[in-house]
């Protein structure tokens, strides 16, 4: 199974996710070209090495030209989900946004809705946020993982005036993530990077015995008295058993519910944190149709799914309970079929594949471009796959 470790010995902001992303092999080029379907106006990227206390890395920055109008948290969902990015990529961007939007709420005792995004609506934080979800879709790794995280201390000056390290949005998004602080006086970690690791790592762990096939640093801006970076180890773990992990089975029982309810209650689930999402048609008392939701997820975001599920249904109550799960190794693969480019999932089980699964959008594409089935491009890019193999 490939995987991914952030060491933040030295905090961690979203330009020193992307340079330490670069750092370790992702393409530059291709980077910028994915973001630019953003069609966001105003900046300009770099990615130049840069040398801390003796360590050469990357050093990702956004310069930026024209901030625009401010930004809401439904405007920046809105203009993600419209562009032209890939789907898994609208998906991560939007749930860290939504991180973000709610550790902002609470902080300001306002609705999402209504969060007004400074630093994090400006340009170079969308850049960081859907930058950091292309990167880590480019990278193809099944599991993310990162470090107890380096906050630093003292104070910082923000549009809301002088706050505490870390400041309150970072404080609440690292709530079930190890923190300390080696009393350096800087704030070393941000809003937007811990949003990204919240959401791609969920918490805090020790390194994982890997086989470690590169490594890179992503430099910070700041000249401290250690290394201001961000360390990435890319590798894998070559035994899929050791893969399993446990995490937490939601259930509950919906007989009196607008179905078309539901629609709106998936995206919401999937935004909050939720792994895996379903629903079971069922028979309930008095012989009522009915449905059971399943909702599978990390231990951390347990309380905000059950609370969006009292929230958006009409369920009285909720079953929780503790379960493990393997998952397989994934990678993504581009195959060049007859009716052209396919992407395609590529799943493995101890080194041997065990399924392939063409995009389904992908195929729609071609299928419509070449006037023909959408089966007949989804079997010609299976074909293609096991000739790859």
């Amino acid at each position: 199974m490939n995987i991914l470790y952030f060491d933040c010995f030295a905090g961690v902001s979203g330009d020193m996710i992307l340079g330490a992303l670069i750092d370790s092999g992702l393409d530059f080029d291709l980077l910028k070209n994915e973001l630019e379907k953003l069609a966001l106006p105003g900046y300009s990227l770099s990615a130049e090495k840069a040398v801390k206390k003796g360590i050469t890395g990357t050093a990702f920055r956004v310069k930026v030209s024209n901030c625009g109008h401010a930004r809401h948290y439904r405007d920046i969902i809105t203009m993600i989900n419209s562009s032209e990015l890939d789907p898994e990529v609208k998906h991560n961007a939007c749930s860290i946004f939504t991180l973000l939007g709610h550790a902002e709420s609470r902080v300001h005792g306002t609705d999402i809705d209504s969060v007004h995004f400074h630093e994090v609506g400006a340009v170079d934080s969308i850049i960081d946020i859907c930058g950091a979800a292309i990167g880590l879709k480019a990278a193809g790794v099944a599991r993310v993982y990162c470090s107890a995280v380096n906050t630093g201390s003292g104070t910082v000056k923000t549009e809301h005036g002088t706050l505490p390290v870390p400041a309150p949005a970072t404080t609440l998004l690292l709530e079930g993530m190890t923190a300390y602080s080696t009393g350096t006086m800087a704030e070393l970690a941000t809003p937007t990077g811990t949003a990204i690791l919240k959401h791609y790592c969920g918490k805090s762990s020790s390194m994982p015995a890997m086989n470690i096939n590169t490594s890179g640093y992503g430099a910070g801006s700041r000249d401290l008295e250690f290394p201001n970076m961000l360390r990435v180890f890319r590798g894998c773990i070559n035994n899929e058993a050791a893969a399993g992990e446990q995490i937490i089975e939601l259930e509950t029982n919906i007989d009196d519910m607008n179905p078309e309810i539901f629609s709106r209650l998936f995206d919401s689930l999937y935004a909050i944190g939720a792994l895996d999402v379903a629903v079971i048609p069922a028979f309930m008392k008095k012989n009522r149709p009915g449905h059971i939701l399943k909702i599978l997820t990390s231990g951390e975001n347990r309380e905000p799914l059950m609370a969006e599920i009292f929230r958006e249904t009409t369920s009285s109550g909720i079953r929780f309970r503790q379960v493990q799960r393997v998952v397989l190794e994934r990678n993504i693969i581009e195959v060049n079929t007859e009716f052209g480019m396919v992407r395609v999932k590529v799943h493995k089980y101890e080194g041997e594949t065990v399924t392939v699964s063409p995009e389904y959008e992908d195929c729609l594409r071609q299928a419509v471009k070449n006037n023909v089935a959408v089966k007949t491009v989804f079997n010609a890019a299976i074909a293609c796959s096991y000739r790859g193999f």
